[in-house]
């Protein structure tokens, strides 16, 4: 086995915080094994109790939209459910790995259909996450075929050594001690977090090319940044590598239009660009794109709180994703190179008791870009005052 898959899965159950005897999940594409393998001898060497891998394969999806019922798309079998559930309960590790394994395995089918069927999504990710049960993180893997898709004017070989050395120097494993790298950028995150929360801002103002949009915050809305941690203490990485300060909005709150500024891309590998969404009184009124509107349309009518967000994040231009200049076509690291927003399930933790009731309890949670160097965010303070927050990718504050 290549020994960078090897030390990429040190870092992931670093970033997991595996806990001796606790079960490890690990959700996975069929072209995620190698990685998958060496995330589970990492695990046991921590003293993991059972590692438990659940593969997905993109090809097995198309078949079932291609040839389903249509009335069973939506269909999720209850065992995936229950395995999540039972995961939670017992406080146990996951460790999820993003990275586009089949980047055609869904061309051509009707992205209506295809929305219909959000697995490997689950809706209730959403409420563990949100209830801190579970330490959990996200790492990215290098695959031939994503590394295909990112560069496409490189031969085989030559791009998928160019994905290892980018997602290398993102993920800080060039650094002599990774974790404590990562702790460091972690900590200066928190600071952003921790002075925004004192503004107490009303409202964010994003203004951008094709955006012009005004975020309602609630009153008692908490940034956050780099780690959680969990009911039982335990801290840990959600994503890796991470390099926003996010909060949840008021589910009402949003008025205007946005325009993606990258590809979105849902978690059977969908892409969806040129992404155009208009909001009146919290609600995503037209959802168009250029590639696959249907795919997100159909996620945006799933249930109440699809069509309205559960999420601001900013991303600053001292991270290490955004100068690549790479689009990834992998949300997981996409996200980290500009702002953004989410439709659908909002954080609980981000709010205090006061407005738990109002977050957006969705079964979706679709992120996609916004932000750029020209994007300029301003934060509304309840007096009508505007400060600003962001401008060139600079932290105003």
């Amino acid at each position: 086995m290549d020994d960078r898959f090897h030390a990429l899965a040190e870092l992931a159950v670093h970033g997991a915080n595996v806990q001796p005897g606790q079960v490890v999940a690990v959700g996975a594409d069929l072209g995620h094994r190698e990685l998958a393998r060496a995330i589970a001898a990492a695990a046991y060497r921590r003293g993991a109790h059972y590692v438990d891998v659940h593969y997905f394969d993109p090809l097995v999806k198309r078949a079932r939209i291609e040839h389903a019922d249509p009335a069973t798309l939506d269909y999720v079998p209850p065992w995936l459910v229950g395995r999540l559930e039972t995961l939670a309960a017992r406080g146990d590790a996951r460790i999820g790995i993003t990275g586009v394994v089949s980047p055609n395995a869904l061309a051509g089918v009707d992205p209506a259909r295809s929305g219909r069927d959000r697995l490997p999504w689950l809706k209730e990710s959403g409420r563990v996450v949100s209830e801190r049960s579970t330490n959990w993180t996200i790492v990215p893997c290098p695959h031939p075929a994503w590394a295909r898709l990112v560069y496409p004017e490189l031969g085989e070989e030559e791009a998928y050594e160019r994905l290892w050395a980018v997602l290398w120097h993102v993920l800080r494993l060039d650094e002599p001690d990774p974790a404590a790298a990562w702790d460091e950028r972690t900590a200066a995150l928190e600071r952003t977090a921790a002075a925004l929360t004192a503004r107490r801002f009303e409202a964010l103002e994003l203004t951008g090319p094709g955006t012009k949009l005004r975020v309602g915050l609630l009153p008692t809305s908490r940034w956050c940044a780099g780690s959680f941690t969990t009911r039982a203490g335990l801290r840990h990485l959600p994503n890796l590598p991470t390099e926003e300060v996010f909060t949840t909005p008021d589910p009402a709150g949003t008025e205007g239009t946005v325009t993606s500024t990258r590809p979105l891309v849902l978690r059977d590998g969908t892409i969806v660009a040129g992404l155009r969404v208009r909001f009146e009184r919290g609600r995503a009124v037209a959802v168009e794109a250029d590639e696959n509107g249907g795919a997100i349309r159909t996620q945006t009518e799933s249930d109440a709180g699809a069509a309205r967000l559960g999420e601001v994040a900013l991303v600053d231009r001292q991270g290490r994703v955004g100068p690549t200049g790479t689009v990834f076509y992998d949300t997981l690291l996409d996200e980290n190179a500009a702002s953004h927003v989410a439709f659908g399930h909002g954080f609980a933790f981000a709010v205090g008791e006061a407005d738990a009731g109002r977050v957006n309890a969705s079964g979706i949670h679709v992120d996609f870009m916004l932000g750029s160097p020209e994007l300029e965010v301003t934060g509304v303070t309840g007096a009508g005052e505007r400060i600003p927050v962001l401008r060139h990718g600079d932290w105003q504050l």
